[in-house]
């Protein structure tokens, strides 16, 4: 019988037996009916600050708004990893982004999320993977993310062991619209 994920089995699990319990893991396309365990992820991971104070009704709501349009967009990818019985243990969400100095689009990872017990399973790289394969098929140019470096998948390496480059001299900006903050 497969180990669930996080068990241990006469001490440490090894890298290589982490992996290959997910081997039965699928990454799909994410559908609208999925909101409500995507609500569920978001809420454990309890980083967002835009979340505080809701209700997990009105999570799953917007959750489910947004769902709706990125899966209707041609510019949008979202895909969920699903466990063999069904449960949404992550996702991932790329835009895909056209601009006029670029020979093909470039592809922005605004989202790849795990729940905290199958981190560490390979899935993350999985993800990577599979949005590596899109981008080859929309003939993207190159690919881009941004990642908080106080957070562990930053601190250790999860993007610099997998192929992507943190760029020296670019500086990250936003700006908070009116109502929106």
């Amino acid at each position: 019988m497969t180990q669930a994920p996080g068990a241990i089995k006469g001490g440490q699990v090894s890298a290589t037996d982490r992996e290959a319990q997910t081997t039965s893991w699928v990454i799909r396309d994410a559908e609208v009916k999925d909101a409500e365990q995507l609500a569920s992820l978001l809420i454990s991971i309890g980083w967002f600050s835009g979340l505080a104070g809701l209700t997990p009704d009105t999570i799953c709501a917007n959750v489910e708004r947004q769902l709706r349009a990125l899966t209707a967009s041609p510019d949008s990818s979202t895909w969920v990893a699903e466990a063999p019985e069904g449960r949404v243990v992550g996702y991932s969400n790329v835009h895909w982004l056209t601009d006029l100095f670029m020979p093909g689009p470039e592809g922005y990872l605004s989202e790849l999320f795990l729940r905290a017990e199958v981190r560490g399973y390979g899935l993350g790289r999985r993800m990577l993977d599979r949005l590596v394969a899109e981008a080859r098929i929309r003939g993207a140019y190159r690919l881009s993310l941004l990642n908080a470096k106080h957070r562990e998948s930053y601190q250790r390496g999860f993007y610099t062991q997998n192929g992507w480059e943190e760029r020296d001299g670019m500086a990250n900006f936003v700006y908070w619209v009116e109502g929106h903050n």
